[in-house]
């Protein structure tokens, strides 16, 4: 049954409830959208999703269907039960924040995943600092032998989607990356919006 079934608008960020058993599918509904992702444990969030733990759990950089994604205490708070990409996503790439714009010569404010992050925990009373690093859901950052990295458009075809089962209860947090600087969120580099469906367990 479906719980929840909404929207994240593009360059914004919400936060969905989920119960453990429950299933978060994310839906890339216009394609080439990169989806900031993040998992915090209630009720402080002193427990948080954690891509280096989760690498060291893995010895992978990027997960595949079946893998727990781990938290700073080593605990499996997501699995990834679903994924009909071609399974580009990041583990290694902080969230923009204005900082990030500015670096890349935007002048004055620029919508960022990390206000996004504290926007969409504000709207239900929390705060959390600092920004954990996100799971980059559809994030293509190909890697060559030297350790180069390129930040390349999200392969992600319209329609397609990552399904996330909790293995404990958690606040998932979305933000649809707001980057137009860089070609991560497709070669016209336009945000978009991308739907969310939170099922009960299978």
């Amino acid at each position: 049954m479906t719980r929840t079934l909404g929207t994240v608008a593009a360059g914004t960020g919400r936060a969905f409830p989920l119960t453990a058993g429950e299933r978060i599918r994310i839906v890339n509904t216009h394609g080439s959208q990169v989806v900031d992702t993040w998992a915090l444990c209630p009720p402080d969030g002193a427990e948080w999703l954690s891509m280096e733990h989760t690498r060291t759990s893995l010895s992978r950089l990027v997960p595949r269907v079946g893998d727990q994604l781990r938290s700073n205490l080593r605990r499996p708070l997501l699995r990834l039960v679903e994924d009909t990409t071609v399974g580009a996503h990041d583990t290694l790439i902080a969230a923009c924040d204005q900082h990030r714009y500015e670096q890349l010569g935007w002048a004055g404010r620029h919508a960022n995943c990390c206000e996004n992050f504290r926007t969409a925990l504000a709207e239900l009373g929390l705060e959390h600092a600092p920004v954990p690093s996100p799971l980059n859901l559809f994030m293509h950052i190909p890697w060559s032998a030297d350790g180069t990295l390129e930040f390349r458009p999200s392969p992600a075809a319209p329609g397609e989607y990552v399904t996330l089962l909790a293995e404990t209860d958690v606040l998932v947090v979305l933000s649809a990356c707001p980057m137009d600087l860089t070609p991560i969120n497709g070669e016209g580099r336009t945000p978009s919006d991308v739907d969310v469906e939170v099922r009960a367990g299978v």
